[in-house]
């Protein structure tokens, strides 16, 4: 879905990079102006389109995350995928929609929208560092730690000496305790799984070990480190997300409201597309 998202950017910006560089006061003159201008038949087009993927994505997600009569319509994680998707291609089509040209009121919810996507795309990185089942269902601690257990008996069953070598490094790096919970600290803990990854990795390039043996291995390997990242953070990241949407939320809500507004004035003031 990501790629959709970077091709439409690149196509639209290919499309009409001549006329959005220009100055407000020349785009009158350029031969595109009266189809990619807010009101021309691309430009209103996009506002349309970008405008009902973010409502659909909005309300879709929420409706499904909500009602219990809806549990086994899909699984969460993928109606969240399809929110994201929804949601970063809906704000790229209003962007060209506005020609990079607002003010006033519109103002305020294309900030508040830019606002979400910058909220969204923290709480996807808070929402990954919390442990889920493959439904989506966040796990508790125990859970957690119960599937970890899993992980570490079947590295246990790759050989003794290759084992009790593989474990220890993994658990030098388990030893260390958290000093923070800045972006700046995750991001430290991630490399230093990454290091004890790469060491574990060349280790088992020097051995006499089958090259699908060792990608299981190391595919055991990268899961335990990312367990223990997990757990060591769960309780913090799980507060984090907790008070992430306090951000996120009203940012969407002053969006749309504006954005009825914004359609309301719009149609009252005759602006049609092409019906």
């Amino acid at each position: 879905m990501s790629v959709i998202v970077i091709i439409t950017f690149i196509g639209l910006t290919y499309l009409g990079f001549s006329y959005y560089r220009l100055p407000i006061e020349q785009r009158f003159f350029h031969p595109q102006h009266n189809i990619l201008k807010p009101s021309g038949i691309i430009g209103h087009g996009m506002g349309i389109v970008g405008t009902l993927l973010m409502i659909i994505g909005v309300f879709g997600y929420m409706i499904r995350k909500r009602k219990r009569s809806l549990s086994r319509v899909g699984v969460l994680k993928y109606w969240l995928e399809f929110h994201i998707f929804l949601c970063t291609l809906g704000p790229i089509l209003v962007l060209f929609h506005t020609a990079f040209k607002f003010g006033g009121i519109v103002a305020i919810s294309f900030w508040s929208m830019v606002a979400v996507v910058i909220s969204g795309v923290i709480g996807r990185f808070i929402y990954n560092q919390i442990p889920r089942s493959i439904q989506g269902r966040e796990l508790s601690l125990s859970e957690v730690r119960s599937i970890q257990q899993d992980v570490t008996r079947e590295l246990d069953s790759v050989g003794e000496e290759l084992s009790n070598e593989i474990l220890q490094k993994i658990k030098g790096n388990s030893t260390d305790e958290i000093k923070g919970n800045s972006i700046s600290d995750i991001l430290r803990d991630y490399f230093r799984d990454q290091a004890t990854y790469s060491s574990i990795k060349q280790s088992l390039g020097v051995k006499t070990i089958d090259s699908v043996d060792a990608r299981h291995i190391l595919k055991l390997v990268k899961y335990e480190l990312q367990l223990q990242r997990k757990i060591k953070r769960l309780q913090q990241m799980q507060k984090l997300f907790r008070s992430w949407h306090v951000v996120h939320l009203p940012f969407a809500l002053i969006m749309l409201v504006i954005m009825v507004i914004h359609v309301i004035i719009t149609l009252t003031f005759g602006y049609r597309w092409i019906f």
